[in-house]
């Protein structure tokens, strides 16, 4: 085939094409928008993807992974900060409290404060995190850990602040405290969309773990993250974390939330007088509840022999006993399908009911199990566990449908 056939016989190859993409409604443009889609983004059994990447590892499981967002929640005072500040100095340690760093090397952190002020992100960086890794601060490599305090700058401008940080220097670890400092209104849908979207792409693009520290709602019993920007981020985040203060030095970080590795242990750490965490034995972990609910009973009673009045969400009196409802109870303080040590669960229940007798935390348990609302059992160290079930899925509702 001479040089004029053959481009003779490619231009009507090429309008034959053209021809058909026209007949399917496709354009050239995205036709090859399509083999663009088609070459990066067609997942098959066959596709060849690179494992995924772990910072850490918590009971054993691998735990914030390269690439994705995890979320961390809790009250206020719960002690996300300290679980930040632990993550922070694990970086720099191969192990802290019972969490191990996977990789070798130290890692690079980036550590994003958009709500304390200066004064306080300085404290916490020289009087917490540093001693927590163990290096003098004459000698800590300050290369490795770069802190930034945005909360004077203006709301709008922060994610692209974080942004040109991250691309900047390339952390491992990205810790944003708080997420909810980002966007103008927590309850905006479509701005909480955005920015999730934003955040998982600059994770997924830099290889890095970000941490996004969020509230839960104000109220006692409601424990989902604030917001539509925690709505978001609940759905989008790879694993969720919950903070809880057991008792006055005594907090609990569990895992409510994953796509890959159950964590159903949670970790429980006290703080001493320094202000370090540290991994508590159980019989310190009783002493400090003990203590914290005598001093919480002294300081209701003020000065009187009278008890704290029951709340009466879940307590109401017939003649001179305190009926509970324990059902409204334990789902109100429970997680459906996770563990609670018994003793930890007590905490919880005496922190919602205001009971301060034992033997009525005791009751209330004896009185769930046997009503079939909490399953009892027994873990290998031989310590209680209780489980709320998970709902039982619903039957389709059956309708009648004309014929």
């Amino acid at each position: 085939m001479n040089h004029e056939s053959l481009s003779s016989w490619n231009s009507s190859a090429v309008r034959l094409i053209r021809s058909e993409l026209c007949l399917a409604g496709i354009s050239c443009e995205q036709e090859q928008r399509l083999r663009q889609l088609e070459a990066r983004r067609r997942i098959t059994p066959q596709t060849k993807l690179p494992p995924m990447e772990f910072l850490f590892r918590l009971a054993g499981k691998p735990c914030f992974a390269r690439g994705e967002l995890t979320g961390l929640s809790g009250k206020a005072k719960s002690g996300k900060t300290f679980v930040s500040s632990i993550l922070m100095a694990l970086c720099f340690r191969n192990q802290l409290l019972s969490v191990e760093r996977i990789e070798p090397k130290r890692l690079h952190v980036l550590w994003y404060d958009t709500e304390q002020s200066e004064e306080s992100t300085q404290d916490i960086l020289r009087n917490r995190i540093i001693p927590l890794t163990g290096i003098a601060e004459d000698q800590f490599p300050n290369d490795l850990m770069d802190v930034f305090n945005v909360r004077g700058e203006a709301m709008a401008d922060r994610i692209g602040i974080l942004e040109l940080f991250v691309l900047r220097y390339q952390p491992d670890l990205v810790v944003l405290d708080g997420i909810r400092d980002l966007v103008a209104d927590i309850n905006d849908g479509v701005v909480a969309q955005d920015t999730i979207e934003r955040l998982m792409r600059l994770a997924s693009d830099n290889h890095c773990a970000i941490v996004c520290v969020l509230h839960q709602n104000k109220s006692q019993e409601d424990r989902n993250l604030r917001g539509w920007i925690g709505t978001e981020l609940k759905n989008k985040a790879f694993e969720v974390y919950e903070c809880a203060k057991s008792s006055e030095r005594i907090f609990t970080w569990a895992q409510t939330d994953t796509r890959k590795y159950d964590i159903p242990t949670p970790l429980q750490f006290a703080v001493n007088d320094q202000g370090l965490p540290y991994l508590c034995t159980h019989e310190e972990l009783v002493e400090a509840q003990f203590r914290s609910q005598q001093k919480m009973a002294a300081k209701m009673q003020q000065g009187t022999n009278k008890l704290p009045d029951m709340n009466p969400r879940y307590a109401h009196k017939e003649g001179r006993k305190y009926v509970f409802d324990v059902k409204h109870l334990f789902t109100d303080i429970m997680t459906p399908g996770q563990p609670y040590q018994e003793d930890m669960l007590k905490t919880q229940i005496y922190d919602a009911t205001n009971a301060i007798k034992p033997k009525l935390h005791d009751e209330m348990l004896q009185k769930a199990v046997a009503d079939k609302i909490l399953l009892c059992t027994t873990n290998p160290f031989g310590k209680k566990e209780y489980i709320l079930p998970l709902p039982e899925p619903q039957d389709p509702v059956e309708q009648d449908l004309p014929f």
